[in-house]
């Protein structure tokens, strides 16, 4: 099934390299609207800007960590059913439980390829 690559998504990591390599697998299966942004509390401040059809957030980050933005997203009405997806280094079961019970769509654990981000975009978009 085909997801809506005309959608503007927002990634958020606090490591550039990172950014860059999640905006360039970002481009290689269609989208072209990738907002970045360097922590949790940037991002909050980018989605009172503009609507997101997609988050893709890093997990350990600071001063606000994915995780926390996670749950403010998923605490904000306007923000509550934005499709998000945790990526992280660390593959912890309580973790990847945390977060699925703060209400994240889908887990990428690092290093990752084009092929699995967009099998799993497609699982939140479809």
């Amino acid at each position: 099934m085909a997801f809506d690559t005309k959608i503007s998504v927002l990634i958020v990591d606090d490591y550039k390299t990172m950014l860059r390599i999640i905006r360039n697998l970002l481009k290689q299966i269609g989208f072209e609207d990738v907002d970045e942004a360097y922590d949790g509390t940037d991002a909050l401040k980018k989605l009172t800007t503009k609507k997101y059809g997609l988050i893709i957030s890093d997990w350990n980050m600071q001063p606000m960590n994915g995780f926390d933005f996670l749950k403010s997203v998923r605490n904000t009405p306007e923000h509550k059913d934005i499709p998000f997806i945790m990526v992280t280094a660390e593959s912890k079961t309580e973790n990847v439980l945390a977060a699925k019970n703060a209400g994240v769509n889908n887990y990428i654990v690092k290093p990752f390829n084009a092929e699995t981000l967009r099998s799993k975009v497609e699982s939140v978009l479809t």
